[in-house]
């Protein structure tokens, strides 16, 4: 396949208006949509935008190549443009950017298609070639060049094929006439001289779409390499999977590593090796460097997760700042407790509405309690939470004490804020035994997993729990929950406005999922009974995208018609408690949709405290409704209360957003008195 197969004449813009980042984006979608090869132009802007946010693809040298995969693409394109202005596109090298390609790739792309797109972003390694582009001025002028230049990298990989497929029968004609003694001297004479004159490293290269970026560093590290006289393999892991995948022998000769990618890829194998683990984008800009240091064997020396080395684990990463690392290690005790809560939250509101029908004697009731509540799935929460907390610092062998430091918390009366310390602790500790125990005979190293950090980590956490955290948490769980039990109405509300507006300021980033597990916090310490803080994060939770469903329904002017049809699903997830359906929204207009989104939420939240709802249920949003009360003797009021709460928290929403957000026609005026 061609790559002008792809990039299609009809959608290229030879001379785009743009002066900004966001409309340069926006007007290289356009061309997409008008042509037909996008189905949604708003989830597909989501994803670019989502890309960039993960790292500028505005790679440096002129060149932006913003790109997604995603089911919003109806056929494989890339949008050539050219801006002779230039766009401050927040580049890596600071310049502006000149030439643009924007990749669509379906979910389903064939492999053909992301060869090909693979073969673009080789092509874009080359700055003669760039200097060519920029002195087009017509689609015809664009799409020969890339012809010409196609034909003659495929020419040049023909030739390479060749010329290996020759040595290759050379060498093996070669050696079936060679005597054993010989062979063996010339192996010897390979392994003191030719071989070691020349220096070898090896480099994986990655991007999370797996679709430019990854191959463009592969070229450029191959190209530097070969300018330096160094001897390279580069593994890629792109779209198709990895491909070039290093062997153990080449691991092992290899002098360093250079792993640049900007996604997770496997570690383990070069455990031992002088490694450099940077960013994709260094892959293509800093080369020379990044080759130099791993010739050098310059790099920290990587030790995997298992503990099976002394030396510390994942040494070779980038430094992060003290506040990221915290939240990351935070969100992955969250992010594997949310199924926990998901889970056992909604059996354990679907047993309260047996309850108030069937009595507590029912056996489904039972059952349910059992499964859900504080013997089944609930039980775990603090546990898992303090688990992977300790898992993300210290690795597999800091899982099993801070998931005991965790079952300690919860039958100290610690709570959710135990919890959290027990993680954090038994991270550390595990940390500490890996520097205290790292000067041990390496004939023991095989220990270390398997009996001295389990036991040594278990037995330091919990003597630390036992004697000083569980007595310190546990008051201070006990004195929180009463605070909150005997708040007055006044500061009842200030927290709810707080906690709900929390709900939508990231939509599932970190303001929203702090909200969330202080409502699980107290909701969990409480025995499952005060539900206030709860009812404020799900009331706040369910107006973003409610409040978009209204405003694309009665502001139809406002949007397009397929934000108008995108709206609509927001009924149904705002319902469900699912706060992210309002993302898409949010990104393609995020000042207004996010202030209004806030203003909204806080209401509901506020209001939620004001009429004194209680929701002992931590998910399932308008389905666990009837499980609210609020001390009137009625469930049905204190229902009805709350669906107020959410009803006035989106109207007020959508309200603000319809009347400040500007029209689909004025924006088009805007635009087009821009161009002009």
């Amino acid at each position: 396949m061609r790559i002008t197969d792809l990039m299609i004449k009809e959608v290229m813009i030879m001379d785009l208006q743009a002066v900004t980042k966001e409309a340069a984006i926006d007007e290289l979608i356009a061309s997409l949509t008008s042509s037909g090869r996008i189905n949604d132009p708003i989830l597909f802007k989501e994803m670019i935008l989502k890309r960039e946010g993960e790292s500028s693809t505005g790679i440096g040298g002129g060149i932006a190549m913003p790109h997604a995969k995603t089911r919003a693409v109806n056929e494989p394109t890339v949008v050539f443009a050219k801006s002779p202005r230039g766009v401050d596109y927040e580049s890596l090298d600071g310049e502006p950017a000149h030439l643009f390609f924007m990749i669509a790739a379906p979910e389903g792309a064939a492999n053909t298609h992301l060869r090909t797109l693979a073969a673009l972003s080789k092509l874009l390694i080359d700055s003669d070639f760039i200097a060519q582009l920029m002195n087009t001025q017509t689609p015809d002028e664009v799409a020969t060049l890339f012809d010409e230049k196609q034909a003659e990298a495929d020419a040049k990989e023909e030739a390479k094929k060749a010329a290996k497929a020759a040595k290759e029968a050379e060498a093996a004609k070669a050696s079936e006439q060679q005597q054993e003694n010989t062979r063996e001297q010339q192996a010897g004479e390979m392994l003191t001289g030719n071989a070691a004159s020349q220096p070898f490293v090896v480099a994986v290269t990655a991007c999370p779409t797996g679709i430019a970026h990854t191959f463009m560093a592969e070229d450029a590290l191959i190209k530097k390499a070969q300018e330096m006289g160094v001897e390279i393999r580069v593994e890629t892991n792109g779209s198709e999977g990895a491909q070039n995948v290093l062997t153990e022998d080449e691991i092992r000769r290899a002098s360093g590593v250079i792993v640049a990618a900007d996604k997770k890829v496997e570690m383990d194998r070069f455990d031992g090796k002088p490694v450099l683990q940077r960013p994709v984008s260094d892959g293509i800009r800093k080369t020379e460097e990044l080759i130099t240091k791993a010739m050098k064997g310059d790099a920290p020396t990587y030790r995997s997760s298992g503990g099976k080395s002394s030396g510390e684990a994942g040494a070779s990463q980038e430094k992060t700042s003290v506040g990221s690392k915290i939240y990351k290690d935070l969100m992955n005790g969250i992010s594997h407790m949310l199924p926990f809560v998901v889970g056992g939250g909604i059996l354990l509101a679907i047993s309260f509405l047996i309850e108030q029908t069937a009595g507590e004697n029912n056996p489904l009731f039972q059952l349910l309690q059992t499964i859900g509540g504080g013997e089944g799935a609930f039980f775990f929460l603090i546990p898992i939470l303090a688990g992977f907390i300790a898992m993300s610092i210290g690795d597999r062998p800091a899982l099993m004490p801070g998931m005991v430091g965790g079952l300690m918390a919860v039958h100290s009366n610690a709570g959710f804020l135990g919890g959290l310390a027990a993680g954090f602790l038994a991270g550390y500790v595990v940390i500490g035994l890996r520097k205290l125990l790292a000067g041990l005979p390496k004939a023991i190293d095989g220990l270390k997993p398997i009996l001295l950090y389990p036991v040594l980590g278990l037995l330091i956490t919990g003597t630390i729990m036992f004697y000083l955290f569980d007595p310190i948490f546990g008051w201070i769980n006990t004195w929180l929950v009463d605070v909150l039990n005997n708040l007055g109405t006044g500061n009842a509300i200030i927290l709810g406005l707080i906690l709900g507006g929390m709900m939508s300021i990231d939509m599932g980033g970190p303001f929203n999922k702090a909200a969330y597990a202080f409502a699980i916090g107290v909701f969990t310490s409480s025995g499952n009974t005060n539900g206030l803080m709860m009812a404020a994060v799900m009331a706040g939770g369910m107006v973003p995208p409610l409040a978009i469903a209204l405003a694309t329904t009665f502001f139809k002017n406002k949007f397009t018609e397929q934000e108008r049809k995108s709206g609509v699903t927001n009924y149904v997830l705002g319902l469900s408690f699912i706060t992210e359906g309002a993302i898409p929204f949010a990104a393609a207009d995020p000042l207004r949709v996010l202030t209004s989104c806030i203003i909204g939420s806080a209401v509901a939240g506020g209001l939620t405290q004001f009429w004194h709802i209680n929701l002992p249920a931590p998910h399932g949003g308008i389905f666990v409704a009837a499980l609210a009360n609020n001390g009137s003797g009625s469930n049905l009021v204190a229902a009805m209360l709350f669906l107020l709460a959410v009803i006035i928290g989106a109207v007020v929403s959508a309200l603000v957003l319809g009347i400040w957000k500007k029209s689909v026609q004025q924006k088009m005026t805007e635009t087009k008195k821009t161009a002009a």
